[in-house]
C-alpha cells in the first residue's frame, strides 16, 4: 500500500520549535538543496538541525557526524537527502537509534522502508519538502 502523508503529521513535526532535526546528506556544498532547507529549519522554525554527512562536516556552524548513531542524544526527526535507493538503510538507522520520525524529502520514495519506519512507530513524511509545506500553509511559521 502506498504511502500517504498526513496533514497532522507534517503539522506537528514543523510547529514543534524544540525539535532535533538530524539531516542527512547535508554538507557545506551551498549548491546542495539541503543547505538551503537546513537553514529554513533552524531560522525559520527554530529547530535545531544536526548535520549528518561522510565527511562529519560543520555546516551552519553546526558540528557534523558521520551516523545517525554518533550524535548524542535525542533525535526527533531524520530528514533524509539521500536517493532513493539509499534512503532505506539511513530510515533503518534512524529505527535503531529511536529517532520520533523520519522526512524524506522531495523526489526520496521508498514505500518499504516508510512501512518500516511506521512499523516500528515512528511518523512519516514521504516525498515533500517543509519549505514547501510552509509554502503551502503559512500557519505552520507560527
Amino acid at each position: 500500500m502506498a504511502h500517504v502523508n498526513d496533514p497532522a503529521t507534517i503539522r506537528s513535526l514543523l510547529t514543534d520549535r524544540e525539535s532535533r532535526w538530524a539531516v542527512v546528506g547535508l554538507s557545506p556544498n551551498p549548491r546542495r538543496a539541503a543547505v538551503g532547507v537546513s537553514r529554513f529549519l533552524r531560522d525559520e522554525l527554530g529547530m535545531q538541525i544536526i548535520p549528518v554527512n561522510l565527511g562529519a562536516q560543520e555546516v551552519h556552524g553546526e558540528p557534523g557526524y558521520r551516523r545517525l548513531a554518533d550524535i548524542p542524544g535525542q533525535i526527533d526527526v531524520v530528514d533524509c537527502f539521500v536517493n532513493s535507493q539509499k534512503v532505506g538503510a539511513v530510515v533503518d538507522q534512524a529505527i535503531e537509534v529511536g529517532a520520533k520520525a523520519v522526512w524524506l524529502q522531495l523526489g526520496v520514495i521508498d514505500e518499504a522502508a516508510a512501512q518500516r519506519a511506521a512499523e516500528a512507530g515512528l511518523a512519516v513524511v514521504m516525498d515533500t519538502c517543509p519549505v514547501i509545506e510552509v509554502r503551502n500553509d503559512p500557519s505552520l511559521l507560527g
